[in-house]
């Protein structure tokens, strides 16, 4: 076996493979909540219906979609043989051991987080994702007036249209996209899924305070003088704000647009 073979069988290869595959989809939270906040926008769904579109027809960012998809599987995979062998590895607990004594309690329940995760994830994609992709998803044109920037919303029955288009016309900006903006919303009407989606990002923002930390630890970035940043960031940035963010799409859709 190569000593790359050996690395990532080994229980510190797996780690980190875990740290890697950990920060990538920190990175893509943040791209996907600065994408999302078009949500807050009061233009009708203009801005979050354009992005919808742009994240799921530029090729090089359905190409990364893809890395992306490989990722989440990659992440949780490792984690449930990393959960398993530390269990197969102490069978019986030690009579005199105070887990939290010595550790967080969200570092002691990272299984149980990363599988409500994994839970509110397929009931996103299936939500959202798999019905903008071949769902009955109806259309809207936006009318823009260049002089006044008014627009006026239109809807258009999914028979009626089936692509996205961009033009000006007499004086005015034309968009006819998909209403993920309407399916979004339409699903937040739903109180349970509002709470369901809330208490997910409370496991996500559990989560993240302590797994970006740690993948940093694992990648040797522990030591005195930026390991206080990097728990910061992962607190207050990946712990806090950003799940608080995410929370109160659903909460601004079922409180304010629905209401």
């Amino acid at each position: 076996m190569s000593r790359f073979n050996q690395l990532f069988s080994s229980t510190i290869g797996k780690k980190l493979i875990m740290s890697l595959t950990g920060i990538f989809l920190s990175l893509f939270l943040v791209v996907h909540l600065v994408g999302n906040l078009q949500l807050f926008k009061s233009d009708g769904g203009l801005a979050f219906n354009e992005y919808a579109y742009f994240m799921t027809h530029f090729a090089p960012i359905k190409a990364i979609s893809y890395l992306l998809y490989a990722t989440f599987i990659v992440h949780a995979l490792y984690s449930l043989i990393i959960t398993y062998r530390n269990r197969k590895a102490r069978p019986i607990a030690y009579a005199s051991y105070n887990g939290a004594a010595n550790s967080t309690w969200n570092s002691r329940n990272m299984g149980l987080l990363g599988t409500i995760i994994l839970i509110f994830l397929v009931t996103h994609m299936s939500n959202f994702w798999y019905q903008y992709h071949w769902g009955d998803v109806p259309y809207v044109e936006y009318t823009t007036n260049i002089q006044t920037g008014e627009t006026s919303v239109r809807d258009i029955p999914a028979a009626e249209f089936h692509d996205f288009v961009k033009y000006i016309e007499d004086g005015s900006e034309i968009m006819i996209a998909k209403d993920l903006y309407k399916e979004v919303n339409f699903s937040f009407q739903s109180w349970y899924l509002v709470v369901f989606y809330v208490l997910a990002m409370v496991a996500l923002g559990f989560h993240l305070a302590h797994g970006f930390k740690s993948a940093f630890q694992t990648l040797g970035f522990d030591h005195n003088r930026y390991a206080p940043l990097i728990r910061a960031i992962g607190f207050w940035i990946f712990g806090i704000l950003i799940p608080l963010l995410f929370a109160a799409m659903p909460l601004y859709s079922f409180f304010v647009v629905n209401s």
